[in-house]
């Protein structure tokens, strides 16, 4: 890639951050790292109205959470500083100054009413209304008025905004990286507001100023910025700038059925939308972080949500999806959100962490049992359970009988304590108080010798031990159990079933 790769992110801080949007982040990520790129952060807050206090904290903490923090943003290496818009905001009306001086673009004085107005006349008439050059110079505008007239109306403090002159009857033919040639007629195409009379910009113009000002070479984004494609190509035109390469990312779709992700989605089948938790006054909306995902899982699974190297590969490091990572492989079609697949992605990388790492994750839970343990048991305890997870949050469920004896028992496991269970029981409590080395694979040998020598069946003996020592017919391997709980417990539990069933 000749020129040097510098891709960004830049949210509005409205408030908490989308999977869709962390996708994004993502792919900008992987982008820069595979071409030896920058990847940077800007905060696009030049609507104030819908600024969100802690959303811009929020969007830095979740990427610092899922390891791809930005190279460049706030405070952090700031080579093109200022990142947020607002603190921008007097470089844009210099150039949206240039574009009315090169004929590109129009003051506009229309109020609300007058529009509304002059809209219902066209539909009356049968007319589709588009504000562009089918009506600009029928409109309130400096097209159809002389310089001094204009900059005398301005003076007067009359409201205004600077639209974009969209050029006429001519196709542009643009290039994206993920979906080939698009084209539009610009005929079809409405003059977007750029600049407002209380001297912020649109998204349009900043958006464009601050790519080119920061040397933005590629913009990859979701494709419902798909439409302002031709506007965005057209403001580089008129600026006479080399507009960077385009990327539109395919949507992320509601697990049944079509349309995008929504939060209503994930509180209706009980899966996070968003990287961290948000709180606000009317409530909690949960996060993958809070919920027990690992970060490195819920990147992995996001990486391949729109994108696969072209192998049945599911499972990549960081620095594998970085190696392997090409927008060309990028797919157009939406991706389907699985949150079933979800948990199983989470379930590799728990599988994968150290018996210690989950001990000490899942320790905090033990002791807010009430309960005390020493650590090399807890890692035991966590080496035989963890297969059967796909959160450290289920450890409890999964392993409590090996902290607290069962006080009930499984009603339909029960069926199988018939009237010789009691004799079998007491004759395995004795075999069990004379064993000396109380290891699983040891344990297991004599007791099943004993079987073996006394010709008794393996369901007589195994199905009501686990009844005991559990309390249901579940959990690891029987011995292990056994090695864990230890021989005092284990008699104890068995005695105490024979006394109970």
């Amino acid at each position: 890639m000749s020129k040097q790769v510098r891709v960004r992110f830049a949210p509005s801080p409205t408030g908490p951050l989308h999977i869709g949007g962390v996708r994004t982040a993502l792919f900008n990520y992987l982008f820069a790292k595979k071409n030896g790129g920058t990847f940077f952060l800007r905060i696009e807050d030049t609507d104030q109205n819908r600024y969100v206090p802690g959303a811009e904290e929020y969007i830095i903490e979740a990427l610092e959470w899922l390891g791809i923090a930005p190279d460049e943003t706030i405070g952090k290496n700031e080579k093109f500083a200022p990142y947020r818009q607002s603190e921008r905001k007097h470089l844009y009306k210099e150039y949206a100054d240039q574009l009315i001086t090169s004929d590109w673009a129009y003051y506009a004085f229309d109020t609300p009413e007058a529009l509304d107005a002059f809209r219902k006349s066209e539909e009356e008439q049968g007319k589709t209304f588009i504000y562009n050059h089918t009506n600009r110079e029928k409109l309130d505008t400096s097209l159809v008025f002389s310089k001094e007239e204009t900059a005398a109306r301005i003076a007067n403090g009359e409201h205004y905004v600077i639209r974009f002159k969209t050029p006429v009857d001519e196709t542009l033919h643009l290039q994206d990286i993920i979906r080939g040639e698009v084209k539009f007629d610009t005929n079809l195409l409405d003059d977007k507001v750029l600049f407002k009379s209380d001297g912020m910009p649109t998204y349009h113009l900043a958006n464009i100023v601050d790519d080119h000002l920061m040397e933005t070479s590629h913009v990859i984004r979701g494709e419902e910025w798909l439409p302002s494609m031709p506007l965005h190509v057209l403001l580089y035109r008129a600026f006479g700038w080399e507009a960077p390469e385009f990327a539109h990312l395919p949507l992320i779709l509601k697990p049944v059925g079509n349309g995008k992700l929504s939060k209503r989605d994930g509180d209706k089948l009980g899966f996070p939308v968003f990287p961290l938790e948000w709180k606000t006054e009317e409530g909690i909306s949960s996060g993958y972080r809070e919920k027990g995902f690992f970060p490195e899982a819920v990147v992995n699974f996001l990486a391949l949500l729109g994108w696969n190297d072209g192998t049945d590969k599911e499972l990549y490091t960081l620095e594998q999806l970085i190696e392997a990572f090409d927008l060309n492989r990028v797919h157009k079609a939406g991706a389907k959100f699985d949150p079933e697949k979800n948990k199983w992605f989470n379930h590799q990388y728990l599988i994968k962490q150290t018996d210690v790492n989950l001990a000490n994750s899942f320790a905090p839970i033990v002791a807010s049992k009430g309960v005390t343990v020493p650590h090399d048991i807890l890692i035991k305890i966590v080496s035989l359970i963890k297969e059967r997870a796909d959160f450290v949050s289920e450890f409890w469920e999964l392993s409590d009988f090996f902290f607290v004896a069962p006080t009930e028992y499984d009603a339909k496991a029960a069926k199988n304590w018939k009237a010789e269970t009691p004799a079998l029981m007491q004759e395995l409590t004795a075999v069990v108080k004379e064993i000396t080395d109380f290891t699983s694979v040891n344990i297991e040998t004599i007791v099943k010798d004993w079987m073996t020598k006394n010709e008794i069946g393996m369901g007589k003996v195994m199905q009501p031990l686990r009844l005991s020592l559990v309390g249901a017919p579940k959990g690891p391997h029987l011995f292990d159990i056994v090695e864990v709980i230890g021989k005092e417990e284990t008699i104890q539990r068995i005695e105490k079933a024979i006394a109970s069933l």
